[in-house]
């Protein structure tokens, strides 16, 4: 393990700048294998320094969500002229050259631009300077944030000082005159070939304010003297582009240049920390070497000093500056322990727990006897006619009004379509039952083609409000779309339904007889359709709505008891990008279980070469919890081997130790590609040697035949063709799961005895029968001359249980005979 600092460790400091750095010293004497050890470890931190942040803010989420928030309405609204001078030389590298690109296009976003206010030109350089676009092509945030997004990176030398004299000679090329502030945005590592201070001071004299922002591990004093003053104001941190944003609108609207728009807004400072790597020349010792002597005949021999160069990780604090609005949350509007998420600078929404998403601040809401996300489809193209869609509009308010209320949490949204789509009623945008009413009443038919494939689409992106950033899940509470048309569909609607359902969108589908066939295509499942024999039979329907909806909010096994182990494949032949589609499928199916200790608990096993425990049963009693545990599933690579993880679930996973239940189904769930599957044949019998459940899903161009002997049957063995389609077969998993739950349970197993007493099964129940041990559980040892009298204790229990072990008696029987005779000497003696 390389280690950064010891305790041999000593501080340095920069001068200058007040940097605090560390180095590991070495003596002259140290051996040329721990130099090439200190080389690879700094080879190592070094590339591990890369990928962390320049500036580490040390703020929690909430406050990068109100520096975004902030940051979405500013801008900066006045005449000026402002250029982007981007560093493309190959000390940057292409990498952060696409970065320093993107940081541009956001600082755009603090910027009011067009013709009369900001106007925005771009150059980069390298070893000599290109103008990329002057400032008077491009008059939109669009055009302008295409263009940069279409620069090529030139690589060369890092001649700073030259661009800055082309800025001092050629001015702003397509700028105004002199009366609109210029204000020049270097993005730069700041470890140029020649000094840039004579000319950075040139360009300040004449006026022109310059921002350095930092990109890569940069040269903070060059960036300083670039900078106008005060530099804090004006050096800003590629690696936080939202805080970068921020702090460009900050200095500027804290200047002349423009006035701050939001009335309530406050700047306020804060510790933030900057980071470099620089290069330190580092004597390893002092060695023989060769030298020529004056007159040129003889060679003589020297100790000659040997040196090395190593990177240095510098770090040293400052204070950076950001615009902080008034926060709406601050009144905690949300009810019932709801989360408050800001959104803008005076919306917020309520991120609500289970049973009160019915209202915008968690007040619970309506009564269908289940908590749903509602969306209704509204067919209103000529082929349902004006009668058909006014029909569809009053069962809509008579089914709302029959079974709406205040005390449910849910969410319900309406929608139209023919050939367009009309969102009437958004879901998640929570009313009151007259308004809801109210809106369905405005719907207005439309006419026009059928076009249901693209409002299955539509709504599948559009129909329901985004979950909020930070939320751990994306929605507790399930999607359901009831379509209702009365009419073939004019376009592919088997794929946009797939497509709907494959989004975790659970599709009803009510219509007349002869549209029987496509719902059921558009449903997935014929249970899912409703179908009407007359118009006026349509409103007889609503308790089957009703029902439907809710079996749909109640799928999966939520009222069974369950031990699940899901073990995932995280072997090279995988691949981290369908390693993720693993995860996803599993969070997807575990949210249909009810996440308790009493109900479902759940583990997770993935492996290559050897299994790795993700979490344990009970580890996780909340939805929440493990959605974000799964997500957290580490990608191991390498070869894979089923046999080694089965194995690992039965000894080390599925026992009392590790949170699994006695009497409680026990199911583990394989999904595997099929490599490395050849050891696990005798592992996979093991476990149903236990009473625990095997259910198989091979996934792509697997070998049928080799799955079949590790599920043991066909019932047990699903193969999916790719792994997208895992999500789509989602329904199959836990119907397959399901079934396999209700099947009964010995109560022995795991052994619930402790000390090597024996599980004796009853009916729904045992009992311990123990042996040098006593209590319910075996879990109390006792004295070695009690030992004959709690043996006939335990064999008058034993006896009392004949008639419920029927052939296991027998072979009771036989350990009890040598456990007695054991014992009896025992006391003897």
């Amino acid at each position: 393990m390389c280690q950064l600092h010891s305790s041999e460790s000593r501080l340095r400091m920069v001068p200058s700048l007040g940097i605090t750095y560390t180095a590991a010293p070495r003596s002259v004497s140290s051996t040329m294998s721990l130099l090439l050890f200190d080389s690879i470890c700094i080879f190592l931190i070094s590339q591990a320094f890369v990928s962390w942040s320049i500036q580490e803010l040390h703020i929690r989420q909430e406050m990068v969500e109100k520096i975004s928030a902030a940051g979405q309405l500013m801008n900066c609204s006045a005449p000026v002229d402002i250029l982007f001078m981007l560093d493309g030389s190959y000390s940057i590298g292409k990498g952060s050259f696409e970065k320093s690109k993107y940081l541009a296009m956001k600082l755009c976003n603090a910027l009011d631009i067009s013709p009369e206010k900001v106007r925005v030109g771009a150059m980069q350089f390298s070893s000599t300077p290109h103008l990329e676009f002057p400032l008077d092509v491009y008059f939109t945030k669009q055009e302008i944030k295409d263009r940069l997004k279409r620069i090529i990176f030139k690589g060369g030398r890092t001649e700073t000082s030259l661009a800055l004299k082309f800025i001092l000679h050629k001015g702003f090329l397509g700028g105004r005159n002199l009366s609109v502030p210029q204000i020049l945005i270097v993005l730069t590592d700041g470890r140029s070939q020649g000094s840039v201070a004579i000319t950075a001071k040139q360009l300040k004299e004449k006026g022109i304010v310059v921002f350095a922002v930092g990109i890569s591990f940069p040269r903070w004093e060059e960036l300083h003297t670039l900078a106008s003053e005060p530099t804090d104001w004006h050096v800003l941190f590629a690696e936080d582009s939202e805080d970068a944003a921020n702090g460009l609108y900050t200095t500027l609207t804290g200047s002349t240049i423009c006035s701050a728009a939001f009335p309530g807004c406050r700047v306020e400072s804060h510790s933030c920390e900057r980071k470099t790597l620089e290069r330190e020349k580092v004597l390893t010792g002092n060695h023989f070497c060769w030298k020529g002597s004056t007159n040129g005949n003889t060679v003589q021999t020297a100790l000659c000093p040997f040196y090395k160069w190593r990177n240095i990780f510098i770090k040293y604090p400052s204070r950076c500056y950001r615009t902080m609005c008034p926060d709406p949350c601050g009144s905690h509007p949300c009810q019932n322990g709801g989360t408050c998420i800001q959104q803008g600078l005076e919306g917020y929404q309520c991120d609500c727990p289970i049973g009160f998403g019915g209202d915008a601040n968690c007040a619970p809401k309506l009564n269908l006897e289940c908590s749903v996300d509602l969306l209704f489809l509204v067919d209103s193209s000529s082929s349902t006619t004006l009668e058909g869609f006014l029909r569809y509009k009053a069962f809509l308010k008579r089914f709302l009004q029959a079974v709406w209320s205040k005390e449910i949490p849910g969410n319900v949204g309406v929608a139209q379509y023919s050939s367009e789509v009309k969102v009437a009623v958004k879901a998640g945008k929570l009313a009151d039952l007259p308004n809801l009413v109210k809106d369905i009443d405005s719907m207005q038919f439309s006419g026009g083609s059928t076009l249901t494939g693209k409002a299955l689409r539509y709504i599948t992106q559009h129909g329901f409000r985004s979950s909020p950033i930070f939320t751990v899940v994306p929605n507790d509470l399930p999607h359901v779309v009831v379509l209702l048309t009365d009419s073939n569909a004019q376009d592919s609607v088997v794929e946009a339904a797939k497509y709907a359902r494959g989004q975790m969108i659970s599709l009803i589908g009510i219509g007349s007889e002869f549209l029987r066939a496509e719902l059921a295509e558009v449903t997935g499942n014929p249970k899912w359709t409703i179908v009407y024999s007359a118009p006026q039979d349509l409103f007889n329907k609503i308790p089957d709505l009703q029902k439907k909806i809710c079996s749909i909010d109640s799928q999966g096994c939520s009222s069974q008891s369950l031990d699940l182990v899901f073990t995932l494949d995280s072997s090279a032949s995988v691949g981290r990008e369908n390693f993720v589609q693993l995860k996803n499928v599993v969070s997807s199916l575990s949210l249909q279980f009810d996440i308790n200790r009493d109900l479902t608990q759940v583990g997770l096993v993935v492996y290559g070469k050897r299994p790795h425990t993700t979490f344990s049963l009970g580890k996780h009693i909340t939805n929440s919890a493990l959605f974000e545990a799964i997500n957290q599933a580490p990608f191991v690579g390498g070869s894979a081997s089923v046999g080694s993880s089965l194995l690992h679930i039965s000894d080390d996973v599925m026992t009392i130790q590790k949170g699994a239940r006695p009497g409680v189904k026990k199911i583990v769930a394989l999904i595997s590609s099929g490599a490395g599957a050849e050891d696990a044949i005798v592992a996979a019998q093991q476990l149903r040697n236990k009473d625990i459940s095997l259910l198989v899903i091979g996934v792509g161009h697997v070998q049928a035949s080799l799955l079949l002997r590790i599920a043991g049957s066909h019932n047990n063995l699903l193969q999916i063709p790719s792994y997208e389609d895992l999500i789509k077969n989602k329904d199959i998993i836990i119907e397959k799961l399901c079934d396999e739950a209700k099947s009964p349970a010995s109560p022995c197993n795991p052994n619930p005895c402790m000390n090597g007493g024996i599980c004796i099964p009853g009916n729904s129940s045992y009992q311990c029968q123990c042996q040098s041990s006593e209590g319910p559980h075996c879990e109390k040892r006792i004295q070695r001359g009690d030992a004959s009298q709690t043996w006939m204790r335990s064999r008058r229990l034993h006896a009392h249980q004949n008639s419920h072990a029927g052939v296991r008696y027998t072979k009771l029987t036989d350990i009890q005979k040598g456990t007695y005779n054991r014992l009896t000497e025992e006391v003897r003696k």
